[in-house]
């Protein structure tokens, strides 16, 4: 069982490393195409090479190969499209005006949004979690506001990706145990590039000459990106506590920032990639409350115990008084 939750944290970690480059990818394609065309074309392209590798798995395995419970398997997949839809668009519209770094940081937020979601599914959320939000809203100010206080559209789109992100991976966690990760995945990105296909026919105008040119970018957002790493992200987190996941994964901010930084002085990218020391500030924060808030609840429970002590010793003097 060891073997097996190591196995799988490095799948998630490879996951991390492929969706922090990719950011780059993302934000190169943006030259050559709109958002919904970048989304739509990679996410079929995630579809096809899931497809085909499905395909040639079921040939191989026969009769052994498991039977499928399509029910549960077609609404894994649409609901994860959707979810899935909703961030990668927001995401991909918000690189276009923020940078590769504060995007992967900021997109890394949706790892204190998972716990947080406790709330709505009525489960305690401990003072360590709350700590963690205040301090990603100290570092979120830091990397994001400017001198005259004004938040980028960017930015603001990239965390409401966040936020959609938090929730695709609540339905990832509900929806593994009972599906084949590799037949979600399919599905999920069929649906996501159908869905943003049809945005790019109505407002994207694309061309061939436009994919012609970002090919390689659609490539590695496609192949690797897509059907390579969410594939590993729903494999991975098959016996894998669902923060401890969102914990691995949260690297992918560290690797957009290092990739993005280096794309840019080797004149791959156009746009100054370089973070301030305010911003880096900032970045080194919000890292700091997503570690934070994954750590084993055991290493904090004094924290509660202390603060709920001290509520109830305040709550008595009153009554004594």
């Amino acid at each position: 069982m060891r073997n097996n939750t190591t196995r799988n944290s490095f799948l998630l970690f490879l996951t991390a490393c492929i969706w922090g480059m990719a950011f780059v990818s993302q934000s190169k394609g943006m030259d050559y195409m709109h958002p919904f065309t970048f989304n739509g074309v990679r996410a079929l392209i995630g579809a096809l090479v899931l497809f085909i590798y499905l395909i040639v798995k079921r040939k191989i395995a026969g009769n052994a190969a498991k039977p499928i419970e399509w029910g549960v398997t077609l609404r894994a997949g649409i609901w994860c499209g959707l979810a899935l839809t909703v961030a990668s668009t927001l995401q991909q519209f918000g690189i276009k005006y923020t940078t590769v770094g504060k995007a992967g940081f900021i997109t890394t937020l949706y790892i204190i949004f998972v716990p947080l979601a406790g709330i709505f599914l009525k489960r305690k959320v401990s003072a360590i979690v709350w700590m963690a939000a205040g301090m990603a809203a100290v570092g979120m100010y830091l990397l994001c506001m400017t001198e005259s206080l004004t938040l980028g559209t960017g930015d603001i789109m990239v965390f409401l990706c966040a936020i959609v992100f938090a929730a695709h991976i609540m339905i990832i966690d509900y929806y593994a145990p009972k599906t084949d990760g590799v037949i979600v995945s399919c599905i999920q990105f069929t649906v996501c590039g159908v869905v943003c296909g049809i945005g790019a026919i109505l407002v994207g105008e694309p061309t061939l000459a436009q994919l012609s040119e970002g090919l390689g970018t659609l490539l590695y957002a496609g192949v690797l990106s897509c059907g390579v790493a969410y594939t590993l992200q729903i494999v991975g987190q098959k016996g894998v506590n669902p923060t401890i996941a969102a914990l691995i994964m949260s690297l992918e901010s560290v690797v957009a920032t290092v990739s993005g930084y280096i794309a840019y002085k080797i004149g791959f990218l156009k746009t100054d990639q370089t973070l301030t020391p305010r911003q880096i500030a900032g970045c080194v924060i919000v890292f700091v409350a997503v570690i934070l808030v994954q750590l084993p609840k055991e290493w904090f429970s004094h924290i509660d115990i202390h603060i709920f002590h001290k509520k109830t010793e305040t709550n008595a003097d009153k009554s004594e008084k």
